[in-house]
């Protein structure tokens, strides 16, 4: 992949800036392109070209602006922004930071259809919440039942981004808060909302009251019913642990998330 990524410098007259990095779904390298900061990246697999292709879709309407497109390759823009989602969360500003988050997925999910080929039903995405509730029980078999409840009667259809989470959500300065690396999912909106309530880290996702708190806002910012807000985060934290059970990680703090949302569940039922 690194021929590829000298292939694409040439190709579109890039200069790079550092040294190229891996990550789950891709290559990547700073880069410069026309005296601007860009991102040049390319999808390790072919599932991973779905995240090309909804980026390129969004046109810079709420996530970062991709410049040239290569099926497996895009050149988009990079965040220089100094803030930070992350930061904001853990040093008294998490109300602002979720807002900031709800706004950026608002933008997102305002896109009409024809929706970009290759997106993947939520249905075929909780697969593996269903084999965990098969084999392991317990809190898994609670959340798949929350989250069939969810898929057989789903509402507000959109293109989802499929991981939104502070570090998914950049400071392009002038430009504002845009979305970065979409799993590319068509589904319900609430959905694309849960995933918040896990990050930016174990700390703050289970701080007393956290999650409590943050149902509130991000309700009232996302304008979602809350019990509906609850039910997705019950059903995404499960999701994420089966997850981990799969990738050999730790799934107690997904499941200790998943706990809380169907805590208040109960009380509410």
């Amino acid at each position: 992949m690194l021929n590829l990524l000298d292939h694409y410098k040439s190709l579109w007259n890039l200069s790079a800036e550092g040294e190229p990095f891996e990550t789950p779904s891709g290559l990547l390298q700073a880069v410069t392109y026309a005296d601007a900061p860009c991102m040049l990246k390319i999808a390790r697999r072919d599932k991973d070209t779905r995240s090309n292709h909804v980026m390129t879709w969004w046109n810079g309407d709420g996530a970062a602006l991709v410049l040239k497109y290569d099926e497996r390759t895009i050149l988009m823009e990079r965040a220089t922004g100094r803030n930070s989602l992350t930061g904001m969360a853990r040093n008294g500003r998490d109300d602002e930071a979720s807002r900031i988050i709800c706004d950026a997925v608002a933008r997102l999910h305002a896109h009409a259809p024809p929706y970009p080929p290759g997106l993947v039903p939520l249905d075929i995405r909780f697969r593996s919440l269903t084999l965990a509730a098969q084999q392991q029980g317990g809190i898994f078999a609670l959340c798949h039942k929350v989250a069939q409840q969810l898929l057989v009667e789903p509402k507000d259809i959109a293109a989802l981004h499929g991981d939104i989470h502070h570090a998914n959500i950049l400071d392009f300065g002038q430009k504002g808060w845009l979305a970065i690396d979409p799993k590319g999912l068509l589904g319900e909106k609430g959905f694309d909302y849960a995933n918040i309530f896990c990050n930016p880290d174990i700390a703050t996702a289970t701080a007393p009251g956290r999650l409590e708190r943050q149902v509130q806002v991000i309700s009232e910012a996302a304008g979602l019913e809350p019990v509906r807000l609850l039910q997705w985060i019950a059903a995404w934290a499960g999701l994420s642990a089966a997850w981990a059970i799969e990738d050999r990680t730790n799934p107690e703090p997904a499941m200790t998330v998943a706990g809380i949302a169907l805590n208040k569940l109960n009380e509410i039922n």
